[in-house]
């Protein structure tokens, strides 16, 4: 049963912050979308896996669907791997590992769309085509953008509780 009587004011009220982790919920939002990019990317790399394929050919579409699920997957992982930043102070490791995320993925971008940029092995008037240099300087791409996730790993050492 409880009274409507006021609390007395010599009752001690809990003050201690709240156990709560407040990075789960943003490790959940990074894995979310990691696994969003994850599928829109390969809904672009492997349309056939979807019975979606309508073409024998790797076209601007295609490159571009794998390219956004490659931002989208460099995105989730950016925000998930920051989160097990928090209450740290970031090392130069990690700034530089954050760095060539971006970096990757640009290069990752250059390399996918080169025949559209003008730069690739088809000239413009040629439909463009998604061969074997692009097909590497996408995977250069992705291999920076993985090396940026390994330095962004926070290897310091765990709190302990109460001991």
């Amino acid at each position: 049963m409880t009274t409507n009587q006021p609390i007395p004011a010599s009752t001690p009220v809990d003050t201690s912050p709240r156990v709560e982790d407040p990075s789960t919920p943003r490790i959940r939002l990074s894995l979310m979308v990691t696994l969003l990019g994850l599928l829109i990317f390969t809904i672009g790399a492997k349309p056939v896996w979807f019975n979606w394929d309508r073409s024998p050919v790797v076209g601007f579409v295609q490159i571009a669907v794998f390219l956004i699920g490659l931002a989208i997957i460099c995105l989730g992982g950016y925000i998930g791997l920051m989160t097990l930043w928090w209450g740290y102070e970031r090392t130069i490791t990690s700034d530089i590992g954050a760095r060539l995320i971006g970096t990757g993925y640009v290069f990752a971008v250059f390399a996918g769309l080169a025949d559209i940029f003008g730069m690739g092995s088809q000239p413009f008037p040629q439909i463009p085509y998604f061969g074997p240099w692009q097909a590497s300087g996408v995977l250069i791409g992705q291999g920076i953008v993985a090396l940026g996730f390994l330095l962004l790993i926070p290897f310091h050492p765990h709190k302990s509780s109460g001991k």
